[in-house]
């Protein structure tokens, strides 16, 4: 009796079995596929040339591209001098001393501020104040604020001044560990005494003219948040 074909032949010169079917019937799957790599014909880096002259051997060897003439010592980059000096950014005229900014990026991000004053890398001093909404003094940059139209009047509070950017750098030791997985070498954020003696003393000014501007706490306290329908484009601060 004859052996019967894997992929029998139906009625029509039609197989059975197609071509996926008998690729897993057959378990091609599990066999090894070896692929076949041409062999790199290496280009040749010489040429022969006749040479004129008795004495010269008739032919010679020479590379078919010649070599540099400049090597470089030490391919080492140096920077192009410049004459640029770095200048503090330009407050925007919308962004007086007592306008009320919102933050929109960093922890805070939601919060509005009392602008204090302009430091002198160009960065702005705020605060909450604290005991309203619980914002510190810090500084923030110009392109992270939205300024309203709102405003208090400012003119009576002073301001230390120990309050500029040195007050604000951080230590050597303050810098977070290399590896951040290393809990234990976590410094712990501690806040000084003379920065909770500036902290209270600019809440107790601020407070004292805020509550002589209408619903101006409550304004504070509330987060800026946007909901279905609002656009910031179309919205006047």
């Amino acid at each position: 009796m004859a052996r019967q074909k894997g992929n029998p032949i139906l009625p029509g010169g039609v197989e059975r079995y197609g071509r996926a079917v008998m690729y897993k019937r057959r378990c091609r799957y599990s066999r090894k596929k070896t692929q076949v790599k041409p062999k790199k014909v290496q280009a040749p880096t010489t040429k022969t040339v006749k040479v004129g002259g008795a004495n010269n051997g008739e032919t010679r060897t020479v590379p078919l591209a010649k070599n540099s003439r400049y090597v470089v010592a030490d391919a080492i980059r140096t920077p192009l001098p410049t004459h640029k000096t770095q200048r503090p950014a330009k407050i925007r005229s919308s962004i007086t001393p007592g306008t009320i900014l919102i933050l929109v990026s960093g922890p805070y991000r939601g919060r509005r501020v009392v602008f204090l004053k302009a430091l002198e890398s160009g960065l702005l001093l705020v605060t909450g104040p604290f005991r309203v909404n619980g914002v510190p003094l810090r500084r923030v940059s110009q392109a992270y604020v939205i300024a309203t139209s709102q405003s208090i009047d400012i003119s009576k509070v002073t301001l230390d001044a120990d309050l500029n950017d040195k007050f604000f750098s951080k230590k050597s030791g303050d810098r977070k560990p290399a590896d951040f997985t290393d809990e234990a070498g976590k410094p712990k954020k501690v806040v000084s005494d003379k920065r909770k003696a500036l902290q209270k003393d600019i809440d107790n000014q601020l407070i004292a003219v805020i509550k002589g501007v209408d619903n101006m706490t409550h304004y504070l306290k509330n987060r800026f948040t946007l909901g279905s329908g609002m656009f910031p484009h179309a919205m006047k601060f």
